[in-house]
């Protein structure tokens, strides 16, 4: 097989890639079989390499790959006892980033806060963070329901345009 011959997979050296790759599929039972062909073909294009019958060639190469692949994933499974998935490797916490422009976030709406009114800025915290019901601040603080609600819309419509602003 000539390195100008390595270049076209099909009609040129006549045989079929997708004929080559179900072979292979089935003598190797893995699902990577388009893989190691793939690798056949490059490592035989980058020795040269002349032959006979350059599909029973390429056919012997991958399926020895995928032989020698299956060993070792057999080797290192039997030294592994739990069965590792990317939710267990992969770190949970946000970027440094992220954090840091949370925080900031965090202190801009801190002084969107502290410039309510100090009747308003208490309804809001005591719903938004405490997470109390209108009517339980209401009966708290001896006021209407309407007045909490208008309250709180006050603090949420101010707070909006400061974010707005930012």
């Amino acid at each position: 097989m000539e390195c100008s011959k390595a270049s076209t997979r099909d009609g040129a050296l006549g045989f079929s890639w997708v004929r080559l790759r179900n072979q292979i599929a089935r003598m190797t039972r893995r699902d990577d079989a388009d893989d190691l062909l793939q690798d056949a073909w490059l490592s035989v294009a980058a020795r040269r390499t002349q032959a006979d019958n350059a599909e029973a060639l390429l056919a012997r190469i991958a399926t020895n790959r995928g032989i020698d692949a299956y060993r070792r994933e057999r080797r290192v499974g039997s030294t592994i006892v739990a069965e590792t998935t990317s939710d267990s490797v992969a770190d949970s916490f946000p970027l440094q980033d992220e954090v840091m422009i949370a925080r900031e976030r965090l202190d801009h709406v801190r002084g969107g806060v502290a410039q309510l009114s100090p009747r308003t800025r208490q309804i809001f915290l005591m719903y938004r963070l405490d997470g109390r019901k209108y009517r339980e601040i209401a009966e708290e603080l001896g006021i209407s329901q309407s007045a909490v609600e208008k309250h709180i819309a006050k603090a949420m419509a101010h707070l909006a345009e400061w974010m707005e602003h930012w």
